[in-house]
């Protein structure tokens, strides 16, 4: 049987997400995310996103996110959103609220808006961030109750950087002028750091004011995307735990903006949409 899939983006970060019935002859998923996710020999994604039924009264449904370089995400802010619309465009889910089990713990998505093109809009709650060294986790001489502002030596220069846990590791930098920082550069280079045995997502930052940011992200096991979730909520927390920004931010990514909220009880709340693409058959082996 040849896999069916559909493809949802969400701010330019697109998905291919599947049934997990679909996939049931796949041995290997890591090895077949980076055959279709490739832009030029496969269906091209950033991720592909598999949804299973689940046989739990805590949750509705498990998902699982696998990157174009084969490694499994613990978390996908953008890759679960277009899931959820996966399931309520094919007509597999219908209530208002979904809640989806993933590796990083269960998030709650509200369905807000359903248009008929097929594009969805959600609050989805992406749960609390953790910002000791041990959970993000970032190697130091001693374990560290919050990294802020710590002196990371990159490519023989010293950065500042903000890291905490959000579903995935998260390193941001905090910068003036994108144009005048090599991000591109650094990206990878922070992405697999030795300080970061897990690597990290590592995103850089523009304050524009105290309810507007802008970034540019380097995403793990991905490199450059449009926009991501996870990235955005620790863009955010990251703003706030540095004193720059309140905690409702509209976040200014490449591929649009998202409102997200930083609640007093600890959650990190985004308010976005996630659109279809197309259907497709992998017809390759």
């Amino acid at each position: 049987m040849s896999p069916r899939f559909t493809k949802f983006q969400g701010y330019g970060n697109d998905y291919l997400v599947f049934e997990a019935e679909q996939l049931a002859g796949v041995g290997d998923l890591g090895s077949f995310a980076s055959r279709i996710c490739n832009r030029h020999y496969g269906a091209g994604a950033d991720g592909i996103a598999i949804t299973a039924q689940s046989s739990d009264d805590d949750s509705d449904f498990h998902v699982r996110i696998f990157n174009p370089d084969g490694s499994e995400a613990g978390m996908s802010g953008n890759g679960t959103r277009c899931a959820a619309s996966y399931l309520f465009y094919h007509d597999l889910w219908s209530d208002k609220l979904l809640r989806l089990q993933t590796r990083n713990g269960l998030k709650r998505y509200h369905l807000l808006e359903r248009s008929g093109n097929g594009s969805f809009l959600f609050r989805s709650e992406l749960g609390q961030p953790r910002f000791d060294s041990v959970s993000i986790p970032f190697q130091t001489d001693q374990p560290l109750e919050r990294v802020i502002d710590y002196p990371l030596e990159v490519g023989g220069t010293i950065l500042k950087v903000t890291a905490l846990q959000m579903g995935n590791p998260n390193c941001c930098v905090f910068v003036d002028d994108f144009e005048a920082i090599d991000w591109r550069r650094l990206g990878p280079l922070i992405e697999n750091h030795p300080q970061f045995p897990e690597r990290t997502n590592v995103i850089f930052i523009r304050v524009r004011d105290a309810a507007n940011i802008e970034e540019r992200i380097w995403e793990r096991g991905v490199g450059e995307t449009e926009s991501s979730g996870t990235c955005s909520c620790a863009a955010v927390v990251a703003s706030v735990i540095n004193g720059k920004t309140g905690r409702t931010i509209d976040v200014h990514a490449p591929g649009g903006i998202i409102p997200i909220e930083w609640r007093p009880d600890g959650e990190v709340v985004l308010t976005g949409s996630a659109g279809v693409v197309y259907s497709g058959e992998w017809l390759m082996n």
